[in-house]
């Protein structure tokens, strides 16, 4: 098993973030993992993007020049990433902000309209974690209890708190994403 993943947006979407915590959670399914983030020198609203391997044999590279899978979160990300997820792929993409949405016919592409969901619920922090459970609807490549113990250990304790909600958040997203 090897899953290469693109997560990409804008600075303050929690990005790298949702990186982590998948990161973590194939540390606690016992996966080789690599976490590699990109980012601009802005903290908000400038370009970020992470990329995770997760793979149960060791990782060469953490270079991925194409993806399995792509949680795209902006236009610019899009046009950028879209033509690089391999044929048979998957594309999960919150619509807010997305003007073009994805045109590709070789791809599985699924919405996840985790902004409008937050936004309702009063909690836009929740964002990444409603994504994140979305992926793991759709590539349930980690467990839901190693992402809960993933996202612990991504959390300072200060945080914690902040576990139940996130938890819902990833389960309200297995349920909220669809195919497109």
């Amino acid at each position: 098993m090897k899953e290469e993943i693109i997560i990409a947006g804008f600075g303050g979407q929690g990005v790298l973030s949702m990186g982590k915590i998948l990161a973590y959670s194939g540390v606690m399914q016992d996966y080789e993992v690599s976490w590699m983030p990109s980012y601009g020198p802005e903290m908000r609203g400038g370009t970020a993007n992470v990329t995770v391997i997760l793979s149960d044999s060791p990782i060469s590279s953490p270079i991925a020049h194409d993806f399995d899978t792509a949680i795209l979160l902006n236009q610019q990300s899009m046009d950028k990433f879209e033509p690089m997820i391999k044929p048979g792929g998957v594309l999960i993409y919150d619509p807010n902000g997305i003007v073009h949405p994805p045109t590709r016919t070789d791809i599985d592409v699924y919405v996840l309209e985790a902004t409008e969901e937050c936004a309702r619920r009063g909690n836009t922090r929740l964002f990444n974690t409603m994504m994140l459970g979305g992926y793991l609807k759709v590539r349930p490549a980690i467990t839901v209890e190693n992402a809960f113990k993933g996202l612990k250990k991504s959390l300072p304790e200060r945080a914690w708190k902040s576990l139940p909600d996130n938890e819902t958040a990833i389960l309200s997203g297995m349920e909220l994403i669809r195919r497109q």
